[in-house]
């Protein structure tokens, strides 16, 4: 069954110890339907200005990602620039542009609106209850979030949180958005603002998920060389909601399996700049690092 993300389509400007890239193509939407697409049909709404190349996104339409919800407004398309720490895991934003992203406001067509599997990328949570008021009955609602909204639009982020099945975000900001340290009490409180599991993502050292029977962690898959770790969770993201959109099984038996596609996808992000990685992706390396993280898994 498709998805439908709505998230952002962006141009990344990034600096890590390995090199930078300048004006790459990024966004939230776009990293998750680069991952998702290997699993199943993706519908992307977003919003690019009239300077954004739509050719580069070729390569996702002929992996079955539908673009037509993708605006092209007057003016910039939104644009982020960036500085990683040697360490990989801290970052300084440099720069924040939101451009035509101030404006948007998604307006699903009749498509968009009966997609059985939605992700709601880490826009603001407004947005992501006018996108759920205009859903039809979805199968498995997941969302995103960060620490900016938790702070700056709380109730509008906790009113969401009522409506969506699954919540991905970090460990600091699950501690943030329950004022608790102790990220297993911490997820336990998600738990009791509405979402029927919380996936806390916890960067080198993988990802746990947590519902009211499961309590299950994966580790991250090693990767020798990590380039950059833009869009790392979005392409966790996508391998994991691709994965249950694909074996329409979301159950905890599946939110786990989930999970370890989800490591796989994230792991090949970080293997270069940009979505380059996700771009020359083949299904075939797919498919044999998925079969060492489960013999990684296996006692």
């Amino acid at each position: 069954m498709s998805i439908l993300v709505v998230g952002s389509v962006a141009f990344d400007s990034v600096k890590t110890p390995y090199g930078e890239a300048e004006e790459s193509i990024g966004g939230s939407a776009t990293y998750f339907s680069a991952a998702a697409s290997f699993y199943t049909p993706v519908d992307i709404v977003a919003v690019v200005g009239r300077d954004f190349p739509r050719e580069s996104l070729q390569f996702l339409s002929e992996r079955h990602v539908d673009l037509s919800g993708l605006e092209v407004a007057d003016g910039q398309t939104f644009r982020w620039a960036g500085e990683y720490e040697p360490n990989m895991n801290d970052r300084q934003t440099l720069d924040t542009q939101l451009n035509v992203f101030a404006d948007f406001h998604p307006n699903l067509t009749d498509r968009h609106r009966e997609q059985p599997f939605v992700f709601l990328a880490n826009i603001d949570p407004e947005l992501q209850g006018s996108v759920l008021h205009q859903t039809i009955h979805p199968k498995l609602i997941v969302c995103d979030t960060m620490d900016f909204w938790i702070s700056g639009k709380r109730e509008a982020l906790l009113e969401t949180l009522t409506k969506v099945d699954v919540l991905i975000i970090n460990d600091s900001e699950a501690r943030e958005l329950v004022d608790d340290y102790n990220l297993a009490r911490a997820a336990n409180q998600i738990l009791d603002l509405g979402p029927r599991a919380v996936v806390i993502k916890r960067g080198e050292h993988g990802a746990t998920l947590i519902t009211n029977g499961t309590y299950f962690s994966v580790p991250a898959f090693p990767v020798l060389t990590v380039i950059d770790p833009t869009g790392a969770g979005d392409s966790f993201a996508g391998g994991f909601v691709g994965y249950l959109a694909k074996s329409q099984d979301t159950s905890d038996t599946g939110l786990k399996n989930a999970m370890v596609h989800g490591s796989v996808m994230a792991s090949f992000n970080v293997e270069d700049f940009s979505i380059r990685r996700l771009e020359s992706l083949t299904q075939h390396e797919i498919d044999l690092r998925y079969e060492r993280f489960i013999d990684m898994l296996t006692l």
